[in-house]
């Protein structure tokens, strides 16, 4: 008697970070995902809100917002009658408002959504690479490895979330370039090594088994994808961007 395998729900997400490979061949089986992805983008949510909730974003815009009103006084005060320095002030203020309200819109919405959007994204770039080798893709396959490897962006933001609460600050950072202390001479090294973050790595390592165990790519074929994909990322991450926001 043949035994029925059984699909891959949300009680395989935790099974993901010991045992990777039985819930990939049984995702090569089904290709079943949206539970897993509904869990997801609820837990990204979730880390959003309770960002929103600790105060901490507000706080960050208050403390900018107390720098620009200084260095404006301190600049602009000779220069600028006292009406026209109000108004600007004031124009600070409301800015400072409008930005909160950005912020707090991204960290429960945007980011979840743009996770969402992220995995699928990558799953059709994997779909054109799948095929470009002569194999059949299938989608629905592809995008279940991209979400249940996404589990370890989940633990990630969890990690951050807890670095926040307890040093109260957004600004945190998991990527190697805490390793290395802060200087003139150091500052390149620091830029390159904050695009190396280990749970990305890590991330990209299980979307590699998968599409190994799968069979959707070769060994080599799939280490090779999934080293310049995330090669690519790195690259993005150490792009200078003029405000940060965290997305979770």
């Amino acid at each position: 008697m043949q035994t029925r395998s059984v699909s891959p729900g949300l009680r395989d997400a935790p099974r993901m970070l010991v045992a990777p490979g039985d819930v990939f061949r049984r995702i090569g089986e089904s290709g079943r995902y949206g539970w897993a992805l509904g869990a997801v983008v609820l837990i990204s949510t979730l880390v959003g809100w309770t960002t929103v909730q600790t105060g901490l974003i507000d706080r960050e815009v208050d403390r900018r917002t107390r720098q620009a009103l200084a260095d404006l006084e301190r600049e602009q005060t000779d220069l600028l009658k006292r009406t026209e320095l109000s108004e600007r002030m004031e124009g600070i203020r409301k800015s400072a408002e409008f930005t909160k309200l950005i912020a707090r819109g991204s960290a429960i919405l945007v980011a979840p959504a743009a996770l969402a959007a992220s995995l699928m994204i990558l799953a059709a770039l994997l779909f054109a690479m799948v095929a470009l080798t002569g194999q059949k893709p299938e989608y629905a396959v592809l995008i279940a490895v991209c979400v249940y490897s996404a589990v370890v962006d989940v633990l990630a933001e969890v990690v951050r979330l807890a670095m926040r609460l307890s040093y109260r600050t957004l600004d945190v950072d998991t990527s190697l370039s805490v390793l290395v202390p802060y200087s003139e001479g150091t500052r390149t090294l620091k830029l390159i090594l904050s695009g190396i973050d280990p749970f990305r790595v890590w991330f990209w390592v299980l979307v590699a088994l998968g599409l190994i165990v799968t069979g959707q790519l070769s060994r080599r074929a799939a280490m090779v994808t999934c080293t310049v994909f995330g090669l690519i990322a790195a690259g993005v991450r150490i792009i200078p961007t003029p405000v940060h926001w965290p997305s979770g």
